[in-house]
């Protein structure tokens, strides 16, 4: 089966070397714990300088709307939204391991699903603040692993007005 086979296969993962999976599955886990760990002026980092990162609702992003609640279109929007942030809630991202769609080169286009739990502050109690699946279109940059482009289709149409903090 040829690699444009599983990349238009809804159901495989496309065939990928161990080390470049490990690499997105580092950059998964490291751009998860900078924004579990409150070190929100890291993620970024996780970026390359032109890039995306959006989130939209599943019904928009599948009707081709791209239309959404966040659209950031390079890095220096990125490092401003972080510097908007800094007074709220707390918010503990879940995932999936990520589904190697396809490879080319120094690109490999992925999908991660997610859940965000909302913890409020002082008593603890816990919500779902959001679900979905990550779009990602991810560089292998020498020794660095950066996102060029992170969609979050969330499975909702409708989500917290709260959404600051990068899901």
């Amino acid at each position: 089966m040829s690699e444009a086979t599983l990349a238009t296969d809804a159901t495989r993962s496309a065939e990928v070397a161990y080390e470049m999976r490990e690499r997105i599955t580092r950059l998964m886990t490291d751009c998860s714990a900078a924004i579990d760990n409150d070190v929100l002026e890291q993620w970024p980092e996780f970026f390359v300088e032109d890039c995306l990162y959006s989130v939209i609702s599943r019904s928009n992003y599948e009707a081709g709307r791209r239309a959404g609640f966040i659209w950031c279109d390079n890095r220096n929007m990125l490092v401003d939204r972080i510097r908007s942030l800094r007074s709220a809630n707390v918010y503990q991202p879940l995932l999936s391991p990520s589904r190697i769609l396809a490879a080319s080169g120094e690109v490999v286009k992925a999908e991660t699903s997610f859940a965000v739990i909302r913890t409020s502050l002082p008593d603890g109690a816990m919500t779902v603040f959001s679900a979905g699946r990550y779009l990602d279109e991810i560089v292998l940059e020498g020794a660095r692993t950066r996102f060029r482009s992170r969609i979050a289709v969330t499975d909702s149409d409708t989500i917290d007005m709260l959404l600051v903090i990068p899901i």
